[in-house]
């Protein structure tokens, strides 16, 4: 044990000594030097200063205590100095060339950029959907770096990374310490953690800022942005059909909140969702009578967990056929559509793409003359 934190740290001097010395800052003059402002996302904020870009994610997970600050720097610039800052933040150098993601919600900005190939490492690389990324995968090109947020430091830092863009779930994790320790940065993610469904995509634009692609990224975002809304003008005056979401694990029926990311995209599909009046953090835990009593009667049934048919559906409990969805076949699920390797290309993508969630699920509930010629991204008719 002791060899391999000898090994780990003799790497960690090697790499340092190839890299400019993160302890100092160079002092950026940029061109202009306006704040990037976000309509929606609430959780970041950037200023463009006269000693640099700053970058604040604020409480990137649910009962984070603290907010991150990071610093982006250009190593290209004609106008710089050494000045030492210590409550800069963390140093990151952009255009980033060479990143580690750590959960498949990352990877949809680096596609949409077209920076996949800057993509190096990943845990749990089986879980990737997205066809480019696995090509990259199968020649090479990406390195397994552990699992979930438990990494592999030593495999982490032999990939070479610019940064590191992590996630919290319940605190902070030591192994994004360790891997700080050697010199890499790590910039969390807090994209989850947003409610609003165009917040999520709009962190886009910090994607833009590490690869030198904020016109482009800006670009997207106002696309992804104008489409939701002109989505949501559709069914501003139509009747709202009754929706139920989730299914049971163990016993359990899951369903979002109703102020929650899906919860609000169902509200702006023009749906009412049984449960749109509640709130909170996580997700809605009932038991099936209550649900059974609660939305008995409701026309759809959106997202029934991981199921596929109705068979599966009725042999794991046969009350989900006194639902009324159910039995009109009005149930629509994600699980259909997956990569080579099984995982959900929802899980990947719909985070950056609540225009297509939105456009999926007001095709299926209303009127689908309202979308002509729109073929659901996300969604399927659940199978027999």
């Amino acid at each position: 044990m002791m060899k391999q934190f000898l090994y780990i740290g003799f790497i960690a001097i090697l790499l340092g000594s190839c890299k400019q010395n993160r302890d100092q800052t160079l002092v950026e003059t940029p061109e202009t030097k306006s704040d990037i402002s976000f309509d929606y996302a609430t959780g970041l904020t950037v200023q463009n200063t006269e000693t640099g870009i700053y970058v604040t994610v604020k409480k990137p997970w649910p009962d984070a205590t603290k907010d991150y600050t990071y610093k982006l720097i250009t190593a290209s610039s004609q106008k710089r100095e050494l000045i030492p800052e210590p409550d800069a933040g963390t140093i990151i150098q952009v255009p980033v060339k060479r990143i580690i993601a750590t959960s498949t919600t990352h990877l949809a900005p680096l596609d949409l950029l077209g920076v996949e190939k800057s993509l190096v490492g990943f845990p749990e690389t089986d879980y990737i959907s997205n066809s480019t990324i696995r090509n990259l995968i199968e020649t090479g090109n990406i390195q397994d770096v552990g699992i979930n947020e438990r990494l592999d430091v030593e495999s982490v830092i032999l990939t070479q990374p610019d940064v590191v863009i992590g996630y919290g779930v319940e605190g902070e994790n030591p192994t994004y310490n360790n891997i700080q320790k050697a010199g890499i940065p790590v910039l969390f993610s807090g994209a989850w953690v947003e409610k609003h469904p165009l917040g999520r995509a709009e962190w886009i634009k910090l994607y833009g800022l590490l690869f030198g692609k904020q016109k482009q990224a800006d670009s997207i975002f106002n696309k992804i942005k104008n489409d939701y809304l002109q989505a949501k003008e559709l069914v501003i005056d139509l009747p709202k059909p009754t929706v139920i979401a989730g299914a049971t694990w163990k016993d359990v029926w899951y369903l979002p909140y109703g102020d929650s990311w899906q919860g609000l995209i169902l509200a702006d599909a023009g749906c009412n969702y049984i449960y749109e009046n509640t709130s909170g953090k996580g997700s809605l835990a009932y038991n099936i009578e209550q649900v059974l009593k609660d939305a008995q009667k409701a026309d759809y049934w959106i997202a029934p967990g991981s199921y596929t048919t109705y068979s599966n559906m009725l042999a794991d409990n046969q009350a989900y056929g006194q639902f009324k969805a159910f039995q009109q076949k009005k149930l629509y699920t994600f699980a259909l559509k997956r990569g080579s390797t099984g995982g959900f290309i929802y899980y990947e993508e719909a985070s950056m793409r609540p225009d297509l969630v939105l456009k999926d699920i007001i095709y299926l509930t209303h009127d689908r003359d309202l979308l002509k010629d729109y073929q659901p991204y996300f969604f399927s008719t659940l199978l027999p």
